[in-house]
């Protein structure tokens, strides 16, 4: 008994002492970026005059980092404010007391293998940890050959089904799954939305199964991490390593204090009461069909559901090639520019979404203006360079602290951890240039399409377009 007892304070002083010396290192790193940037030193110098309208527009160019404070500030908290490191998640009641919970994965079809796999992996972990009132479910468009098993279950999306607004891709089969004919699921049962190459872990179940038999909140979303297992291209880990830190800063932040999704969320590792989902529904037409996930939680949001964090990560790959990635983020920014414009969503719903939206599109004129700032200088407030190094600082330190996430010293070593935070710095300048050319390539051309990265190396390419 005394020895769990000191084993149980030596876990506790462990992780806050890790949690202590990630807030100290991310202090610094912003304050060495004020200092840099003169941010805590005043106003811009005095500098060379230039006509009145070119003055303007650099001045004009030096504002876009404001919309990047709002989500910055996010980030900045929810990394602060809550333990970076929280210890494992225990049970607060007992599975066998627990709602009855639907693992439902959305899926083309084209990897059935990978179907397979995941599957029979997903069951063992919920079988590991005492799950008893479960089901796997496969939505697909095309039949896969699944092993026969009372716990999973396979639903065939009809090549006739239309819903009725219209709705195309992943919402399309989200809502045929949702209709009288066809959901078996009583609206106090759980649904947690899988993607196809989603792995469950023990620690993401129990922290399920404590959201739901908590039963505060209609709609919850935890951590995903991309450097587990095999690693198929280290560039783009690396750059979704930023990713990691967005689900500990912000997304945790805006779930835990607010409880809605103020910035969106993702599409995967999403847990929803079923009765919720069917009210809020994926019928949203082809504007809502695109960046589903986002519009799902934007209609929630306006509706008064409340949304939670859900402790206990998950696994996922990152995109096996760079065009991948680039054309990920296209589909990205080209589905949340619909959400973001639907008249279905009020502005006081979207707001802090547009402005993460707009910070994103405007990002290469941005970085135009840092260049051309040491150019050209232009007097500008103290003020704004405080706001543009915090910005710069806080981004810089994401990609620093979802190396330590993803990768931890426990596991690869303090030599190789930092060779990954090495690469991740390395690999930033090119991340913005691909980020960049999707945003380019993301405002042109039809916006109703649904690229589906390889799951499978060597796999071909899928595009789904609106016929």
């Amino acid at each position: 008994m005394v020895v769990s007892r000191l084993s149980l304070a030596f876990s506790e002083t462990l992780h806050t002492t890790k949690h202590v010396a990630h807030v100290c290192l991310f202090i610094t790193v912003v304050l060495l970026f004020e200092v840099g940037a003169g941010g805590l030193w005043g106003d811009t110098p005095a500098s060379p005059s230039y006509p009145p309208l070119v003055t303007l527009l650099f001045q004009l160019l030096r504002l876009l980092p404001l919309l990047a404070l709002p989500q910055a500030v996010f980030n900045f908290l929810g990394l602060i404010c809550f333990n970076a490191f929280p210890e494992r998640a225990k049970l607060k009641g007992s599975p066998l007391l627990a709602p009855y919970l639907c693992l439902r994965v959305v899926t083309r079809g084209d990897y059935p293998d990978l179907v397979r796999h995941n599957v029979n992996r997903n069951l063992n972990t919920c079988l590991r940890v005492g799950l008893e009132k479960f089901l796997i479910e496969v939505v697909t468009d095309k039949k896969i050959d699944l092993p026969e098993n009372q716990r999973v279950r396979q639903v065939v999306v009809p090549s006739s089904y239309r819903p009725k607004s219209g709705a195309l891709f992943k919402a399309r089969a989200l809502q045929y799954c949702l209709e009288e004919d066809v959901n078996d699921l009583s609206d106090n049962d759980w649904i947690v939305h899988l993607d196809e190459e989603t792995l469950v872990t023990d620690a993401a179940i129990r922290g399920i199964l404590n959201f739901v038999i908590e039963g505060k909140h209609q709609f919850g979303q935890g951590l995903i991490t991309y450097a587990n297992e095999n690693i198929q291209n280290w560039f783009t880990t690396l750059a979704d390593s930023f990713r990691v830190s967005d689900d500990m800063g912000k997304l945790r932040f805006q779930f835990k204090v607010f409880h809605k999704p103020l910035f969106g969320w993702k599409g995967s590792y999403v847990v929803t009461q079923t009765g919720a989902e069917r009210r809020v529904t994926f019928d949203h037409g082809p504007d809502g069909s695109v960046a589903e996930d986002n519009y799902f939680g934007m209609v929630a949001l306006r509706e008064g559901y409340t949304f939670d964090f859900i402790e206990g990560e998950m696994w996922e790959k990152s995109p096996f090639t760079i065009y991948d990635f680039l054309q990920q983020r296209k589909r990205w920014l080209q589905g949340i520019l619909l959400v973001v414009h639907s008249p279905q969503i009020p502005v006081s719903t979207k707001w802090l979404l547009a402005v993460s939206l707009y910070s994103w599109i405007t990002m290469p004129l941005a970085l135009a203006s840092i260049i051309l700032s040491t150019i050209f200088p232009v007097p500008v407030p103290g003020a704004l360079n405080v706001i543009a190094a915090f910005v710069g600082g806080v981004n810089f330190y994401m990609y620093i602290f979802g190396v330590i996430k993803s990768f931890r010293v426990d596991r690869v070593g303090w030599l190789r951890m930092g060779m990954c935070m090495a690469g991740a710095l390395i690999t930033m300048p090119f991340n913005f240039l691909v980020e960049n050319v999707a945003v380019v390539r993301g405002l042109v051309g039809n916006k109703h399409k649904f690229y589906i990265v390889n799951k499978l190396t060597g796999a071909p390419d899928k595009v789904v377009s609106v016929v």
